[in-house]
């Protein structure tokens, strides 16, 4: 028996201390040196101070702001330790409800917009972070957000169109906006003024 044991702790602690220490350094040496960026969580900076992420969507509520994706995320919105959808179906009546509260809601904040809306304005992604909308989201919010700031639909309109992001080589995806991208060039070129 300890003939056994010996070699069988000896192997327990070689493969804890490659697998447990060795490789996760030496991966995130190399993710730090490749593209540390994306390795430190494509935080995005303004004026000296992080305010978010890339990769991970962020709640707005005020009328001045273009609104994301819901999320599903659990205590709070866009929780990325919590990331899960709400893993229900289109005949629950919980998402049911629901969907009719945001529809309510965006009906509320723009009374006079009575376009159809984009779905992805009022169902959450699997992922419960999406930082994008479609750009018929953000089209459909361009009202409500000009009105709140006092400028012009077209300025916001050009602003919706610039930080469209087309599918990759043309051809993978589909064209999307980031939301927070396009909320910071608000508040850069467009302050609130009401």
């Amino acid at each position: 028996m300890k003939n056994a044991i010996r070699p069988a702790l000896a192997v327990f602690a070689a493969l804890t201390l490659l697998c447990g220490l060795a490789y996760p350094l030496a991966v995130t040496g190399l993710a730090q040196l490749i593209m540390p960026r994306q390795a430190n969580g494509s935080l995005v900076e303004h004026d000296g101070k992080v305010v978010g992420s890339q990769l991970i969507g962020q709640s707005f509520t005020s009328p001045r702001y273009f609104w994301g994706r819901p999320s599903a995320t659990a205590p709070t919105p866009n929780n990325a330790a919590g990331s899960s959808g709400a893993n229900q179906g289109p005949s629950n009546p919980a998402l049911k409800e629901a969907v009719a509260g945001r529809i309510a809601a965006l009906r509320a904040a723009d009374p006079n917009n009575r376009d159809a809306i984009p779905v992805d304005l009022v169902a959450a992604s699997a992922s419960g972070l999406d930082p994008h909308i479609s750009p018929a989201a953000a089209l459909y919010q361009v009202n409500r957000v000009a009105a709140a700031r006092g400028f012009p639909r077209e300025r916001v309109l050009g602003l919706v169109e610039a930080h469209t992001e087309l599918p990759w080589l043309g051809l993978f995806g589909e064209a999307r906006v980031h939301v927070l991208a396009l909320n910071l060039a608000l508040d850069e070129q467009m302050p609130h003024t009401r």
